[in-house]
C-alpha cells in the first residue's frame, strides 16, 4: 500500500513538473500548449476527487484513532489539501478563458500557477514525510487493507484512462524526466 502511495506521488510530481515547464515557457514570455495545460488541470482535479479525498478521509480517520496526538497534523494535511482546489479552480477558470481567447493577463496566470504548484509540492513533501511514517509505524495489515479499498482503482488502472482520456498529456509525461526533489 505505501508502495502505491509513492509511486502515486511519483506520478504527481511528474504532474506539477509538466505545469512547471509549462510555466516556466510563460516566464520566458512564450506560449505554451494550454490544451495540455488544460488536460493536467483536469487531471489533478479528476485525481482530487476519486482518489486523494477519499483516500485522505480514511487515512485520517484511522490516525486519529490509532494515534490521538496526530490529529491537528492530519487536520492541517487536510486543510493544505482542500486549499489546492481553489487555486486549481483558479487556474482552470482562466485555462478556459485563454482557449477562448480572452484576454488573460500571463504574468498573473504565470503567478498564479506558481503558487499553485508551491502549494501542491509542500504538501506533498508533507505528505511524504509527516503522513507516511505515520502509516508505516502505526498501520497494520488489515489498516492497509481498509486503505486500499477506500481506493477507486489501482495505478495501472488511472494511468490506462489518463492514456485514454489525456493523451497528448500521457505523451508528455511519458518524455519527462521529473528530477529529484
Amino acid at each position: 500500500m505505501l508502495t502505491q502511495l509513492r509511486q502515486d506521488h511519483a506520478n504527481m510530481a511528474r504532474m506539477l513538473h509538466v505545469l512547471q515547464l509549462k510555466q516556466k515557457a510563460l516566464v520566458a514570455g512564450e506560449r505554451p500548449n494550454f490544451q495540455l495545460v488544460r488536460e493536467v488541470v483536469d487531471y489533478i482535479l479528476d485525481y482530487m476527487e476519486g482518489f486523494t479525498i477519499p483516500l485522505e478521509r480514511v487515512c485520517s480517520e484511522k490516525l486519529r484513532t490509532l494515534v490521538p496526538e496526530c490529529s491537528e497534523l492530519t487536520e492541517r494535511l487536510s486543510r493544505d489539501y482542500q486549499a489546492l482546489k481553489p487555486r486549481l479552480m483558479r487556474l482552470s477558470n482562466d485555462i478556459d478563458m485563454i482557449l477562448m481567447d480572452a484576454v488573460v493577463p500571463m504574468d498573473r496566470f504565470a503567478e498564479d500557477l506558481k503558487a499553485y504548484l508551491d502549494a501542491h509540492r509542500a504538501y506533498l513533501r508533507d505528505e511524504r514525510e509527516l503522513l507516511f511514517p505515520l502509516i508505516r509505524d502505526h498501520f497494520g495489515d488489515d489498516d492497509l487493507e481498509l486503505l486500499a479499498q477506500a481506493l477507486p482503482e489501482g495505478a495501472a488502472a488511472k494511468l490506462e484512462r489518463l492514456q485514454e482520456a489525456y493523451p497528448e498529456l500521457y505523451a508528455e509525461l511519458c518524455e519527462t524526466e521529473v528530477p529529484a526533489a
